[in-house]
C-alpha cells in the first residue's frame, strides 16, 4: 500500500494497491514482491470459499532485508513463509481514532483492512489515495482489484 482511502472499507481501504498475480486454484505458490520502490507495507487478505468472514486471512508485513518469518495469517490452515520481510503487529480496532464517525459502523469498525489502513495513516503517515483512482476518487462500486480467495 502506498496510500489509503479512509472513506472506504475492505480492499478499497488501500486505494489502489500494488497487487501481484496469484492463482486462487493453486494450493501452494510463491510470490516474489518487487525489491525496488517498496510500498509502505504489504497486506495479505484472502477469503475462504465458501465465504465466512471470521475465517478471512489477514497478514500485514513490511520489507526487512535478511529477516525470515513463518506463521499463520489469522486463519487456521494458511501458513505463510516470508523471506526478507517481517509481519507488522499491534494494529486493530484501536487503530481507528475514537472520534472517527465511521467507527460507529460495524462494517468499518470490524474490517481488518480498514483497521490496518488507519494504522498506516497513524504510524507511517500514509497519504490519502489520489482522486480518480480506485478508492480515492469515488469510482463505481465493483471497479478495481479483487481480493484473493482461498479454496
Amino acid at each position: 500500500m502506498r496510500h489509503v482511502a479512509l472513506d472506504q472499507h475492505c480492499l478499497r481501504s488501500f486505494g489502489q494497491p500494488d497487487r501481484p498475480r496469484v492463482d486462487p486454484r493453486r494450493r501452494h505458490q510463491t510470490l516474489e514482491l518487487p525489491r525496488r520502490n517498496p510500498p509502505l507495507a504489504w497486506y495479505l487478505c484472502a477469503l475462504p470459499n465458501p465465504w465466512n468472514w471470521s475465517q478471512n486471512a489477514h497478514l500485514a508485513f513490511e520489507s526487512a532485508p535478511g529477516e525470515q518469518w513463518d506463521g499463520p495469517a489469522l486463519v487456521s490452515g494458511l501458513h505463510v513463509h516470508l523471506n526478507n520481510a517481517r509481519p507488522i503487529t499491534g494494529w486493530g480496532e484501536h487503530s481507528i481514532p475514537a472520534d472517527e464517525p465511521r467507527r460507529r459502523s460495524v462494517r468499518f469498525r470490524t474490517c481488518r483492512n480498514y483497521q490496518f489502513a488507519w494504522w498506516l495513516r497513524g504510524e507511517r503517515g500514509a497519504p490519502e489515495a489520489p482522486e480518480g483512482i480506485f478508492g480515492g476518487g469515488g469510482q463505481k462500486a465493483g471497479a478495481g482489484p479483487e481480493q484473493m480467495t482461498i479454496i
